[in-house]
């Protein structure tokens, strides 16, 4: 045996816990890809709008305080989001590792996200940025709706949902770069080239199982 792979089983033997932020745009195949890293590593999904939508159903604490700003036609407060990340990885203590999408949005909800996760000693070990260009973000887009009926999904809409993602993603990629935690991935392809390249920057830190 490889002494990395020897050093890699010892990691885990301590539970060693692998966090992931996988960034993309519409139109990148982010939920494809996502959808593929979750069953290759078997880690587990963290979605702030699945989790809104279980707390609030549940009506816990959290819950109830999130219902109450959004019957308020207002934001949930980033503590609350970030409260219901921590019950969600308390709740799963023996899970190899999350993916977190659609969180951190922000810098400063990256901020408090890494502040929890340092308490819990399960840092985000890896942010992967899917790249495509806007031209190639709108015809995927595009071709879509016309396969699946979406007739919102215009090219004055998609522009205007590319260049939000953009103005916010950036900010959060600048600050984990800083941390040398940035990986930016070529996401023009086919889904086995771009899994491929995926794949090929987590594997020296974490196996497949």
């Amino acid at each position: 045996m490889c002494l990395g792979c020897l050093f890699l089983q010892i990691y885990h033997a301590l539970h060693f816990m692998f966090n992931l932020i996988l960034f993309g745009p519409p139109g990148s195949g982010k939920g494809t890809q996502s959808a593929n890293l979750l069953s290759k590593y078997k880690l587990q999904h963290i979605s702030t709008g699945d989790l809104l939508r279980d707390e609030v159903s549940r009506k816990t604490p959290l819950g109830l305080e999130a219902k109450k700003s959004m019957d308020e036609g207002a934001l949930v407060p980033d503590e609350v989001v970030i409260g219901m990340i921590s019950s969600k990885i308390d709740e799963n203590p023996s899970v190899r590792g999350f993916i977190f999408d659609g969180f951190p949005r922000t810098k400063q909800q990256a901020i408090a996200l890494d502040q929890l996760l340092d308490a819990k000693k399960a840092p985000i070990n890896l942010v992967l940025a899917l790249e495509v260009p806007d031209v190639e973000l709108t015809k995927r887009i595009l071709n879509r709706a016309l396969t699946s009926g979406r007739a919102d999904d215009t090219e004055e809409v998609i522009k205007k949902r590319v260049e939000e993602y953009r103005a916010k993603t950036e900010v959060v990629a600048s600050y984990y770069e800083e941390a040398n935690k940035v990986k930016r991935i070529n996401g023009e392809g086919s889904v086995e080239e771009i899994f491929a390249l995926l794949t090929a920057e987590i594997d020296p830190i974490i196996l497949p199982e």
